[in-house]
């Protein structure tokens, strides 16, 4: 049957699956987190030389490595959801290395994007009221180009699509859906936003002062990461399922996760 797109709805099955799989979520954010930051010190310590081609390098293993936790997030959330009742094995929640040089080369492409744009304001930096109303068209562009290609991780760790078919498949998700779309992503903001309002405020108790500004900085950070990511990541995929199953005139098993 038609399973037309609902926020509620979403909202709805997006917390059944993140109060079941928390623990899951929250562990696998602290072991990203753990692993992120040795081998990021891992990478400096090998590469200690200063020039501008090792710095390169650092920056690029770092974005490797940053994309690759990334998407293995978004395919253990994906698998948390489609084997509810199944055992998997911690392979399957792996993204090959295909799937992160595909979402590497994305970020890459909206990186020329905005080179271009600033190249463009710079060329009008004389004509201010020109430059103007171009940020204010060129931020307009930017925002609603970002929220037409999120899903693209999506599709990347789901069905393994490449660059420009991930791009092509979330625009054509998102196509009569862009509004429902804008308003999970102001959602996700809120979410981000209330989870990081309480931990500041409790870690603010503490009274930081420049001994320990930059400690409590990276608790602050740290817990408001293992408890903001796996919330947003379910969101993100179960809109992404939800938008799919909107397309398809087939039962959904997300309907049985309330």
């Amino acid at each position: 049957m038609y399973h037309p797109f609902s926020v509620i709805d979403t909202l709805k099955t997006s917390w059944s699956v993140l109060r079941k799989n928390f623990i899951t979520l929250v562990i696998y954010s602290v072991i990203s987190l753990f692993v992120s930051g040795f081998l990021n010190i891992l990478t400096m310590l090998v590469l200690v030389d200063d020039s501008y081609l090792s710095q390169t390098i650092i920056i690029f293993i770092q974005l490797i490595i940053q994309s690759y936790l990334a998407l293995s997030f978004y395919k253990l959330t994906l698998t948390l959801m489609d084997k509810e009742y199944y055992e998997f094995e911690f392979k399957e929640v792996l993204p090959s290395l295909k799937m992160t040089f595909n979402f590497i080369a994305i970020g890459i492409g909206y990186g020329i994007l905005v080179c271009i744009i600033i190249f463009i304001n710079f060329l009008l930096i004389k004509h201010k009221n020109i430059l103007e109303v171009l940020q204010v068209i060129e931020t307009l562009l930017l925002l609603y180009l970002l929220i037409r290609s999120i899903f693209c991780v999506c599709f990347i760790v789901d069905e393994d699509s490449g660059p420009f078919e991930s791009l092509k498949q979330s625009f054509d998700i998102t196509k009569n859906n862009f509004f429902n779309t804008l308003l999970a992503v102001l959602i996700i903001l809120a979410v981000m936003i209330l989870t990081l309002i309480p931990i500041i405020s409790i870690l603010s108790l503490f009274n930081p002062d420049r001994h320990n500004h930059e400690f409590l900085f990276k608790l602050s950070f740290y817990l408001w990461f293992v408890i903001a990511f796996p919330s947003v990541q379910v969101i993100v995929m179960v809109t992404y399922r939800r938008l799919i199953y909107s397309h398809q005139d087939v039962d959904d098993d997300l309907t049985e996760t309330h």
